[in-house]
Order: C-alpha cells, then sequence, then structure tokens
C-alpha cells in the first residue's frame, strides 16, 4: 500500500521551494523567451496557503493559492515531479487547495497555465473548471489560458 500524506503549509517550506525550482526550471524550458514575463508573476515569498503531497517520505506534488478578491482565489505553482505524473497527484493536490479556500470562505477559483501546457490544460478540465477570458496581467497574451470553478460545497 502507497503511504501519502497531504501537508497545509505555506511557501517557506523546504519541500515547497525545492519543487518550485523545479517547477521554474521545467517551465524556462517550455517559455523560452516569454519565461521573464511569467516568472515575475511566480514570486512565493508570503503565499499562506501551500499544500504538499507527500508519498511514501518523497514530497511529490506541491500547489498554493492567493487571493485574487474577497471572493476568488488565484491557483498558483501546481508541480507534480515527472515520475508521479498521470497518479492523480496534482488532482488530489488541487482538491484540497480548493477545499481550504472553500473554508476560508472563498467560492470561484482562476488560474492561468500556458497553451503548450497540455496535461495542465487536460487537469484542469477534468477537475471542472471552464476557460475563461484572460485576467489581470494575462489580458492580451496569448500563450495564456485561464480557467475559472465555481467552488460550491
Amino acid at each position: 500500500k502507497v503511504n501519502s500524506k497531504i501537508i497545509r503549509t505555506e511557501s517557506s517550506h523546504e519541500d515547497f521551494v525545492q519543487l518550485v525550482r523545479e517547477l521554474d526550471h521545467y517551465l524556462a524550458i517550455i517559455d523560452g523567451d516569454e519565461h521573464d514575463f511569467y516568472h515575475q508573476y511566480n514570486q512565493i515569498e508570503n503565499l499562506d496557503h501551500v499544500v504538499l503531497l507527500v508519498i511514501d517520505g518523497n514530497t511529490v506534488s506541491c500547489g498554493a493559492f492567493k487571493e485574487l478578491n474577497k471572493d476568488t482565489v488565484e491557483m498558483k505553482r501546481m508541480w507534480t515531479r515527472p515520475e508521479y505524473r498521470g497518479k492523480g497527484c496534482a488532482s488530489t493536490v488541487l482538491g484540497e487547495l480548493e477545499g481550504w479556500a472553500r473554508e476560508e470562505g472563498y467560492t470561484h477559483s482562476m488560474l492561468e497555465t500556458g497553451r503548450r501546457m497540455q496535461d495542465a490544460v487536460k487537469l484542469y478540465l477534468q477537475n471542472g473548471y471552464a476557460e475563461t477570458e484572460n485576467y489581470g496581467q494575462y489580458i492580451g497574451i496569448e500563450n495564456s489560458i485561464c480557467f475559472k470553478k465555481t467552488l460550491v460545497k
């Protein structure tokens, strides 16, 4: 049996910092010349809502959210190590983040991902997100695709 646990923490947790390093390395390759634009919006200081998934003692997946407005959170920094993909890890993390956001009184979740990130697009669609107009800094950015979900109890 797989031994897994979910940890709620914040952005200074060393395992989160390490996973985000891996994510940023991956995104630098995927985004190429656009990486610097996105990177400026992906700093992790002061994220108070971070979820880590630990399997057999290894932290394998992470995500976070921050407040966009009094009703809406933005999901950020979702990452699953490649060898753990396709096993439901990201959906587990996303579900935990959504539940935490609901507990805090939020009713909507939004997020942005890159159009080249087909696994991420598939993940969000499978978890009930619908494509929405680009928001905030992503307005007019061709590679960005934004999603929204109502967080119902």
